[in-house]
C-alpha cells in the first residue's frame, strides 16, 4: 500500500485575532484525517473521501510555525527533514478575505509594513539573493476551486500573498521545492473566522476546515494522476 506523509502548517499567533483558522485547520486535519464520518477521529485511513477512494496510506502533520521572517521558514525546513512530505501546504490569515485565497505566486520580496514576532522590519530586500523573481503555486487550484464550487465554500484566486512572513515562508518553500524530484507545495490563506455568516469577512471554522480537507484531497489527486487542466489558471 502506498504510504504519503503531509505537511499543513500554520502561524503560532496573529495579533488581535483570537480564534486563528491557520492554526485551527492545520490541527483538526492532523487529528481528525480526510476520511468523513465513523473513522475522522484518525489520520491514517485507506478512504480519502465519500466521493472519492484511495489505495493509500495518508499521514496528516501540523507544524506551527512564527511569525518571523528570520524563523518561519526553518522552522518548516526542520520538520520537512523530520517527515520527508510528498505534499506541503503552508497556511496563512488574510484579515480582509471573505473566503479561502488560494495563493498562485510567491514574490523574491520581503517588505514589511509592520514588524514582525521579532521586531524585524525588512523593507524591499530580496528573499533569495539572486533568486527568480517568482515561483508558481505547486498546487492543482482548478480541482481545488472545482471541488470548493461543489461544496459551497467561497473562494477565489490570490495573484500574490503580499510581501510579509507569508509570502516570504511561501517562496522559501517552492525554492526548496524547486530542487526536489517530486514533491508538492503551495500556500492557502484563510480568512477570519465568522461564525455568523452575512456579509461580514470570514467563514465558520468548521467550513474553513472542510476547505482544508478539500485542498489536501485533491493535492493528493493530483499527485497520483497528474493533469495540466487541474494546475494551470491564467
Amino acid at each position: 500500500m502506498e504510504r504519503f506523509s503531509v505537511i499543513v502548517s500554520g502561524f503560532d499567533r496573529y495579533e488581535s485575532v483570537d480564534v486563528n483558522p491557520s492554526r485551527e485547520v492545520p490541527e483538526a486535519l492532523e487529528s481528525q484525517g480526510l476520511k468523513l464520518g465513523s473513522n475522522s477521529e484518525t489520520n491514517s485511513t485507506s478512504d480519502v473521501d465519500d466521493d472519492v477512494s484511495f489505495d493509500c496510506e495518508i499521514h496528516i502533520h501540523s507544524v506551527m510555525l512564527p511569525v518571523s521572517f528570520t524563523n518561519a521558514w526553518p522552522t518548516l525546513k526542520a520538520a520537512i527533514d523530520r517527515y520527508h512530505p510528498d505534499i506541503v501546504i503552508a497556511t496563512g490569515l488574510k484579515h480582509a478575505a471573505r473566503g479561502i485565497a488560494l495563493e498562485r505566486c510567491a514574490t523574491n520580496l520581503m517588505d514589511a509594513a509592520r514588524p514582525d514576532a521579532d521586531n524585524v522590519k525588512p523593507r524591499k530586500i530580496a528573499i533569495v539573493e539572486e533568486g527568480p523573481a517568482a515561483y508558481w503555486t505547486r498546487l492543482p487550484l482548478r480541482s481545488i476551486l472545482e471541488d470548493f464550487s461543489t461544496h459551497n465554500i467561497p473562494a477565489t484566486l490570490s495573484s500574490d500573498a503580499g510581501t510579509y512572513v507569508c509570502n516570504s515562508l511561501f517562496y522559501h518553500l517552492l525554492n526548496w521545492t524547486s530542487h526536489q524530484q517530486k514533491v508538492l507545495s503551495g500556500f492557502v490563506s484563510f480568512p477570519l473566522v465568522n461564525e455568523h455568516g452575512g456579509n461580514l469577512y470570514g467563514l465558520p471554522l468548521k467550513q474553513q476546515i472542510a476547505a482544508g480537507r478539500d485542498v489536501v484531497k485533491e493535492t493528493l489527486r493530483y499527485y497520483r494522476e497528474p493533469a495540466t487542466r487541474d494546475v494551470v489558471i491564467v
